[in-house]
């Protein structure tokens, strides 16, 4: 819960950036939906760490600490965008956005399931029933969403290679 808060965090980042960054309408109305079921996951997230007196995280992005021969190592967790790709999507604007925003959350979104599998996977995880439902919920949201944004980046880069064809019409 911990680590996908900051997950989350990075996803709500990504898709606020749409509407001053020339998104398309499709785009900007995903990165509504985005905004709105990451944060009620959050709160959600913050709430059951709450309720076992666990700490709560900030939703901020932040890399994973991790302790390797006796040295604290950062890590992003599975689908989160470097700092690079983040600088270059802030610094797309229309089209060269959308495209970069979709592949961008289709990589976020991957990572999110990869984390939701092992999570699943992992024997005795995920006997209490809220985290069940939880991560079967994150698993079939993103997955469908991860459909919708092929199809969207499938349309934006047809469109942009007609637009550039010499048989196109202005």
């Amino acid at each position: 819960m911990t680590h996908m808060i900051s997950h989350h965090a990075q996803a709500i980042v990504m898709a606020t950036m749409a509407p001053t960054h020339g998104a398309s309408a499709a785009v900007q109305t995903l990165c509504g939906r985005i905004i709105n079921a990451q944060h009620d996951e959050i709160v959600l997230m913050q709430n059951w760490l709450r309720d076992r007196n666990q700490p709560v995280p900030e939703a901020k992005p932040m890399p994973m600490k991790m302790v390797m021969n006796g040295q604290v190592m950062e890590m992003l967790m599975p689908g989160m965008l470097s700092d690079e790709q983040m600088k270059q999507l802030d610094a797309a604007h229309g089209t060269d956005f959308d495209k970069l925003f979709l592949r961008g959350m289709i990589q976020h979104h991957q990572g999110a399931i990869a984390m939701v599998q092992q999570l699943l996977g992992t024997p005795g995880a995920a006997q209490d029933e809220a985290v069940f439902k939880f991560a079967n919920n994150v698993n079939v949201d993103q997955n469908t969403e991860i459909h919708r944004m092929q199809q969207m980046l499938l349309v934006t880069e047809l469109e942009t290679h007609t637009a550039g064809s010499p048989n196109s019409k202005p």
